[in-house]
């Protein structure tokens, strides 16, 4: 049964059951305590933590996944993996235990013909927890599994939390027996590797308090409603439908390892090593696909930086099989392929997910050689202090800042004779591990920050926005929180959020700046609203201080905006969607949103892109837009269902998350997206829009910034002023401006080149008298000195090497010279043959020159060069040199 087959079953089984079914949310989690969605029941956190009332009580999905402590491990057991997809069903308040237990046996014992995917009841073993008879009894006497084949667990296995107070519960797990071959017998309590674990039951029915660790917590109570989360993972099913031995040999892995083997001429089976590395690569393949198609693009921090990390173990896998050249585009085009029956958008995506996945591919092969550079010199700087072992700071630099595997650089440093300090690279990857999970520790705790909020929710329901239509209206004060805590009242001074039954005030979103303005109440208090946001759904908190008497709970006023703000801000999001369909049509679908603000005037905009636009095109897309607001569009905004939207071609951007009813923004027969925020009514509302250039803000993600209206205005007003002050000053007119400017720059370059081929020769007519007054130091020629500040890096360099051309007679020689440049010290030295054959060489007293001046420095036996902070310490470096010199001689 392919893994497709296995999607269209599990929901198909309980949409006919009454199940709501709910498609995979994004791999981007919409949760500040995750970076990536890591389970089926993240979407439906909100819902369990109370935050959100459930849209109905029983639910489906098939949720896309991707973990990534365990990374190591990939490759190397049968079931770890990053990527995996997490078919889950859901109970808010409606069956229990009896019921999700009923529905997991069905589905997996029925037969296959009738729907089911008809796996032998005998090869199932359940766990339960330690306490839980009432489970153990249902799967007993209700279902008919023999006590024997049911084994009660501890809670570190058979019970679930979500790591901080709230609801909790124990767990029933479902496991399959993959027989003797896979190890002794024993139930999964003694062996999980035969019997392995596809489907756990949870049932929330207890509230927890704070504890230290995932089995140390205080139950404070049952929950007043019951819940059910379940989660079955696909691959390990389609593992044994398919009868394979492990997940990367089921249908949507085994090409990818197929493909790779082609590509690699290594074959799958022929050694552990490559078993392993080819596995690694089908699966981080596939969950770089994945991330990308969901709108993750390579980077430094976050994210992005589990994205590179993955798609580089691959690239390097790559290469340790034997492949050359470039070979992501062939893998990805095999995973789109195999994954769009299940997720079509990857075969309507294609072209941008490659255009990403290519350039950090390109990248990262310029990254190899810089690190194998950065390694080379460590390894020098290493046995040049007599160590055969490569400090781990040196490991870890080389993986946290290049990118470099470890295993390249234990790899490496072998070929040169050197092991790695093992040990301190893994203290520095803790140390950093342990920073982050602090950090998300520190995260995990903003739960309780938001009990308030969830309260007034609670009991006032949600804001109702009037923004669309309205730009003042009445409201009444249904929640008020003085310093971060709920209050009563508030008075005159204090920093307060209000949240208000309705409202005019657009909340900070969708990258549009929240509104400001004011809030009069009835009683004459006035609060000046400075920002306006959204902690948790549907509730709209506006922040801002009390300027004139009290505000009371409870108390009825009258909210307004500032007019001219919004209306500058709205100007700038229409903007927004005009330039991302110019850049779409300028350059194809790749240059999908990658983010945005829209301020009053001005607006950026995020696009994904794999190099720099040509200024030429900046300026197609510029009078594209300009065309547009000329022909005075209409713009129009309706609520429709998610399915409407795509068949009327909206666009949509990666990582939001949308819910069945979703709102399109239409500008006449030009721009349609999805999209919550505020627009003018007409283009020609917009008056002018300047884009002010690119950049680059990350790998493959470009952004344009640009002015709109009277600021766009503004700006060119003050562009006319500089090209009229330029034409007087070149006496010429504005169209002549570059080619006089040209001139004008050609013949400074000339100056500038003649005054230094002038300095250059002045330098080097002080190469006779150096060498001609060279020191013997022990027998060994020195000419060191200080020539005249401002010589450059360069002259400085064909100085010393000069110099050390005029000393003859076969004699030692070591020139060392300094000069000051920018205030800076600066040396080079250099040693000829007969020197280094008495052991003298030019890195070594660089970097004690080096030292001296406050700074550092390196480069080979003949010839180096360093530099320092301390300019007054050069005549001390120039001893220190001597010394050196007198020592090694």
């Amino acid at each position: 049964m392919e893994s497709a087959e296995i999607r269209r079953r599990w929901l198909r089984f309980f949409e006919e059951r009454g199940h709501t079914v709910v498609p995979s949310a994004s791999l981007i989690a919409d949760d500040p305590t995750l970076l990536l969605v890591n389970a089926g029941m993240v979407p439906f956190k909100p819902y369990f933590l109370g935050e959100v009332k459930p849209p109905a009580p029983r639910a489906t999905s098939v949720q896309k996944c991707v973990r990534t402590p365990d990374i190591e491990e990939v490759g190397k057991t049968t079931r770890h993996g990053t990527f995996f997809q997490m078919c889950g069903n859901f109970s808010f308040g409606d069956y229990f235990k009896e019921g999700a237990v009923k529905y997991a046996w069905e589905l997996l014992t029925g037969s296959q013909a009738d729907g089911g995917y008809g796996l032998d009841p005998e090869k199932l073993w359940i766990t339960v927890y330690l306490e839980d008879d009432e489970a153990e009894r249902i799967w007993h006497e209700v279902i008919g599994v023999p006590k024997e084949r049911i084994q009660r667990l501890g809670k570190k296995e058979n019970y679930w939390s979500m790591g901080v107070p709230g609801p909790c519960g124990p767990c029933s797990e479902i496991n399959y027996d993959r027989g003797p071959e896979f190890g002794v017998e024993g139930g999964p309590a003694v062996n999980d590797e035969r019997y392995v674990e596809i489907w756990n039951l949870v049932f929330m029915q207890y509230e927890r308090g704070a504890g230290t660790s995932k089995e140390d917590f205080e139950i404070l109570g049952e929950l007043p409603s019951k819940n059910i989360d379940t989660g079955l993972g696909l691959e390990r099913l389609a593992m044994i439908l398919q009868g394979v031995p492990n997940m990367y040999e089921t249908d949507t892995l085994r090409v990818v390892i197929d493909k790779a083997t082609e590509l690699s001429g290594v074959h799958y089976g022929a050694s552990d090593d490559t078993d392993v590395s080819l596995r690694v690569v089908a699966d981080h393949i596939r969950t770089s696909t994945m991330l990308i198609g969901d709108g993750v693009t390579p980077g430094n921090e976050g994210r992005g930086y589990v994205l590179r990390r993955i798609m580089r173990r691959a690239i390097r896998n790559m290469r340790l099989l034997g492949a050359g050249g470039l070979v992501i585009g062939e893998l990805l085009d095999v995973v789109i392929k195999t994954m769009g029956q299940q997720y079509p958008e990857l075969l309507e995506d294609r072209r941008r997910i490659e255009t990403v996945a290519l350039a950090e591919e390109a990248a990262f092969v310029k990254t190899l050689k810089a690190g194998t550079n950065i390694l080379d010199t460590a390894v020098t700087d290493t046995k040049a202090t007599g160590s055969t072992v490569l400090p781990g700071d040196k490991a870890f630099l080389l993986h946290d800042t290049w990118g470099f595997p470890i295993d390249l650089t234990l790899e490496m440093a072998a070929e040169q004779g050197l092991s790695v300090d093992e040990d301190g690279f893994r203290r520095l990857m803790k140390e950093q591990r342990d920073r982050a999970k602090a950090d998300a520790q520190a995260k995990k705790s903003g739960h309780a920050d938001l009990s308030a909020y969830r309260e007034v929710a609670d009991k006032s329901g949600a804001t109702e926005f009037t923004g669309y239509s309205a730009t003042e209206g009445e409201s009444t004060v249904v929640g008020l929180l003085v310093n971060g805590v709920p209050a009563p009242a508030a008075h005159e001074g204090d920093e307060v959020e209000v949240v208000l039954d309705r409202t005019p005030f657009y909340a900070e979103g969708g990258g549009q700046l929240a509104d400001t303005g004011r809030i009069k109440l009835d009683s004459g208090a006035v609060v000046e609203v400075r920002d306006v946001q959204q902690p948790v759904p549907g509730v709209t908190v506006h922040k801002g201080v009390v300027q004139v008497g009290e505000v009371v709970l409870g108390s009825a006023g009258y909210a307004a905006i500032d007019v001219t703000r919004r209306r500058a801000i709205a100007r700038a999001h229409s903007a927004t969607h005009l330039t991302h369909q110019a850049l779409r049509d300028a350059l194809g679908p790749t240059a999908a949103q990658a983010g945005s603000e829209n301020s009053p005037g001005r607006f950026r905009f995020d696009f994904g892109s794999p190099a720099a636009v040509p200024g030429s095109v900046l300026t197609d897309v510029e009078q594209k837009i300009n065309d547009v607001l000329a022909r005075e569009l209409d713009v129009h905004a309706e609520v429709m269902s998610m399915d409407d939207a795509k068949k009327q071609g909206a666009i949509a951007e990666f990582g939001e998350k949308y819910g069945d009813r979703v709102r399109v923004v239409t500008i006449g027969d030009f721009s349609k997206e999805l999209c919550g925020g505020t627009h003018v009514h007409n283009t020609a509302q917009l008056g002018l829009v300047k884009l002010l250039g690119e950049s680059s803000i990350g790998s493959g993600v470009r952004r344009v910034e640009a002015l709109v209206g009277v600021d766009a205005y503004k700006f060119l007003a003050r562009e006319h002023t500089v090209v009229s002050q330029l034409t007087e000053l070149v006496k010429g007119r504005p169209e002549e401006l570059p080619e006089k400017i040209s001139g004008v720059l050609a013949k400074l370059k000339d100056a500038e080149k003649e005054i230094e081929k002038f300095r250059a020769e002045k330098v080097l007519q002080a190469a006779a008298g150096l060498a001609e007054g060279a020191k013997d130091v022990r027998g060994v020629a020195l000419a060191a000195g200080q020539v005249p500040d401002g010589t450059s890096a360069d002259d400085l360099r064909k100085l010393v090497l000069d110099v050390r051309g005029r000393i003859q007679g076969g004699r030692a020689a070591v020139v060392a010279l300094f000069t000051v440049a920018n205030g800076r010290p600066v040396t080079v030295i250099a040693t000829n043959e007969a020197a280094r054959e008495r052991g003298i060489k030019a890195g070594d007293l660089v970097r004690t020159a080096a030292k001296t001046l406050g700074g550092g420095g390196g480069g080979k036996p003949d010839v180096a060069q360093g530099g320092g902070q301390n300019a007054a310490a050069v005549p001390e470096a120039i001893e220190a040199v001597e010394r050196l010199v007198a020592e090694a001689a």
